[in-house]
């Protein structure tokens, strides 16, 4: 049986106050902007299928 290789990757240092809650950025514009293209796309799919199916 093989013993497991050590990580090179250290863990990072905790720099915050573990009592303070961390925040994501909110999301870019573009990044935003693609979900509600993507959200359009589905919905215009899912109306085009149901007339074609009726």
């Amino acid at each position: 049986m093989s013993t497991p290789e050590p990580t090179t990757h250290d863990p990072e240092p905790m720099t915050h106050d573990p009592e303070q809650p961390r925040y994501e950025p909110p999301p870019s514009v573009g990044k935003l902007a693609l979900w509600v293209l993507l959200f359009v796309v589905a919905a215009v799919v899912v109306v085009l299928g149901g007339l074609y199916l009726t």
